[in-house]
């Protein structure tokens, strides 16, 4: 019993080195991030017009958590790294060694700050991330989607081409940029064909907002064979579409949180929609804990080496490329499961459990030979 309180001000102590070195990684990714995007923003404002600092600063931060998000397995397993190397090079993994600790006992705060730390990405961190990626999609439309008069004449390729039905005929239709899932688009060209299937009329418009039964275009320009361009603040365009098609076609599943997905999922399938995509996010979100464990895992494999024997650089290179394999690895798989070649589970848990059987194996051979 006395010796229970010395176990856990280890246990704290070690989960602690393990949460500094993971925030310390993900911190200086995030100033990185931040950087590279807000000069993107400025050459973006650059290239479309002046646009206030603080403004393009504020919507660099609103997309950050989005692109920050995936870096949590990356700060996780440099971070352990960096921990484990820190513990050994002060020797005070190898007293712990001499006080009987196993592997498997020192590696256990770290576990649970991976668990914890991953948990709290997918409930919390991703939800946050996904409000504000759409915040800063509708911000970076207002500012940017105001482009010059003679760029609506041009046809955008940037986005989806969609072909709809709808009650005056069928339209094929484009879009730059989508938010709100889908239903509100920026930047939309379209062309219109009456019953018969024959062209009718192209549409160029500033905005466009999906309503029951019908897209209302803004500022539209529409021009026909034979006729001079007409110009209409507001230009109702007929379509079958649903706000679950809109989002299939122009929606994004990053811009989709944790907590909606499920509901998603099962409105699509009843609209008899493809779910891979929003299926393999949901299951890449529920594995994260796992994931984070496994990159403990594998930073353990080339960090508990004695400095004094010497090999340390090596081991860490060998770490550091045996990590960008699997995330290679595992957005391979991630595309696979998406485009439907394989099933969802195999895609985003077989290279978890993968990783995890490996560095595993490693650690236990470095253990007992």
């Amino acid at each position: 019993m006395g010796f229970r309180p010395g176990i856990s001000t280890l246990s704290i102590y070690i989960g602690t080195r393990f949460l500094v070195a993971i925030f310390a990684v993900f911190g200086l990714c995030t100033v990185l991030i931040f950087m590279i995007d807000f000069v993107e923003m400025l050459r973006q404002a650059g290239k479309y017009g002046s646009v206030s600092g603080w403004v393009l600063a504020w919507i660099t931060m609103l997309r950050l958590p989005a692109y920050t998000e995936m870096l949590l397995p990356f700060a996780v397993l440099v971070g352990s790294i960096g921990a484990l190397l820190m513990l050994a090079r002060k020797s005070e993994l190898a007293v712990m060694r001499a006080g009987g600790m196993s592997v498997w006992q020192f590696l256990r705060p770290g576990i649970a700050v991976a668990v914890l730390l991953g948990l709290a990405s997918s409930m919390g961190f991703n939800p946050l991330a996904a409000s504000a990626r759409d915040r800063a999609e509708r911000l970076y439309a207002e500012v940017f989607g105001r482009e010059p008069s003679g760029a609506l004449g041009k046809s955008s390729s940037s986005g989806p081409w969609l072909r709809q039905d709808g009650l005056d005929g069928q339209s094929v239709i484009n879009a730059a940029s989508a938010r709100r899932r889908g239903t509100e688009l920026t930047s939309v060209t379209a062309f219109v064909y009456d019953k018969t299937g024959t062209f009718s009329e192209r549409v160029d418009a500033k905005a466009a907002k999906l309503e029951e039964g019908y897209w209302v275009l803004q500022d539209a320009l529409v021009s026909g064979i034979g006729r001079q361009p007409e110009s209409f603040d507001r230009y109702l365009l007929s379509t079958y579409l649903t706000p679950e098609r809109a989002a299939d076609a122009f929606g994004s599943v990053i811009s989709v949180s944790f907590w909606e997905l499920p509901d998603l999922i099962y409105i699509a399938e009843k609209a008899g929609l493809s779910t891979a995509s929003l299926r393999t996010q949901y299951a890449l979100l529920l594995t994260r804990p796992l994931l984070c464990i496994a990159m403990v895992f594998l930073a353990a494999t080339v960090s508990l080496r004695s400095f004094r024997s010497g090999g340390i650089q090596t081991m860490v290179v060998t770490g550091m490329v045996g990590g960008f394999g699997f995330f290679l690895f595992a957005e391979i798989s991630r595309q696979a499961g998406t485009a439907g070649l394989a099933p969802v589970w195999a895609a985003v848990w077989v290279p978890v459990l993968l990783a995890i059987l490996c560095s595993v194996t490693v650690l236990l051979h470095q253990e007992d030979g």
